[in-house]
């Protein structure tokens, strides 16, 4: 009799528990966001940090290793690297040309890949002394739906954070997309079940601060908040920077070959004389690049060889 008063009891006390706690028990069941993915490259990005560094307010690091993470994961693009990456590839390079490396090191110029697009996290900033930019007045003349309204970036007081991710065609200079994210601290709802686990990644990255602290996760849902709307407007309109540039030439800077395939031992279709102008198609291999001349001939060179045309 005892025992199964006991369990009685036992019975009774989990069941209010699990009815006083019930929002906890759901956000336990409540899976955590997910980084929107594509299926295939849309082309090659370089993430940019905003001028007004607005980050050092709120004690967070730069959001260009918490956008290096949604990139990553969402594999649309193929990330380069012009921060400390770019940093310590100097390093090399001068190494190299001082004559430290070893032979064979392959480290030179013509080497580095182009970036087709730059994408800069910012957010929507209602004092205009903050920062220096009117960039809710910005986005109220750009994003349909604001209508000109000044909005709060971050509030620490009321715990949200509306920020903005602009995409532009790096040789056309083209906006191709900006799109605003809205978080508050209601959003994290989720974390007691799969918040540890998923901003983890965000610390593994370089971005702790955003997985350790509460401001930091909310900027991180409303920064997630505008990237899946910007793989979604990108996936829409299907942009190509590669075929919207075509037209961009070079010119020769030193005497070549243009070859059917991008191998020295490949057949030459012609000779290439300093200054002849060159119309790369996009496609690139390695150091190699697939060009055409001003005849309709198509072929690779080394981009060794190129310069601008000016």
């Amino acid at each position: 009799m005892v025992r199964a008063g006991l369990k009685v009891l036992a019975t009774a006390f989990l069941a209010g528990a699990a009815m006083t706690g019930g929002v906890q028990a759901g956000e336990k069941d409540t899976k955590p966001p997910e980084i929107p993915t594509c299926d295939k490259k849309i082309g090659t990005l370089a993430v940019t940090e905003p001028e007004n560094r607005w980050w050092e307010r709120y004690q967070l690091e730069s959001p260009e290793a918490l956008i290096k993470v949604f990139v990553s994961q969402s594999k649309c693009f193929t990330l380069v690297d012009r921060g400390k990456g770019l940093a310590a590839a100097e390093k090399e390079r001068a190494l190299a040309g001082s004559g430290e490396m070893r032979g064979g090191s392959n480290i030179g110029k013509g080497q580095m890949k182009a970036a087709d697009y730059v994408l800069v996290p910012d957010i929507v900033n209602q004092n205009a002394n903050s920062g220096g930019k009117h960039i809710g007045g910005i986005l109220g003349g750009l994003v349909p739906g604001l209508g000109g309204v000044l909005l709060g970036g971050i509030s620490l007081k009321s715990k949200t954070a509306d920020v903005v991710l602009t995409l532009t065609d790096v040789r056309s200079t083209e906006q191709v997309s900006l799109q605003q994210g809205h978080a508050k601290k209601t959003d994290l709802g989720w974390g007691a079940g799969g918040g540890v686990g998923f901003f983890g990644g965000f610390a593994a990255g370089g971005a702790s601060s955003y997985a350790n602290t509460e401001i930091g996760q909310i900027v991180t849902m409303a920064y997630l908040d505008a990237f899946a709307k910007m793989v979604t407007d990108v996936k829409a309109i299907a942009p190509d920077a590669k075929a919207d540039n075509v037209s961009q030439s070079v010119s020769m800077a030193k005497p070549g070959k243009l070859y059917e395939q991008p191998s020295l031992k490949s057949k030459v279709v012609r000779d290439l004389d300093p200054g002849m102008t060159m119309y790369p198609t996009g496609e690139k291999q390695g150091i190699w690049w697939k060009v055409t001349d001003e005849l309709g001939n198509e072929g690779w060179v080394p981009s060794s060889l190129f310069q601008l045309a000016k």
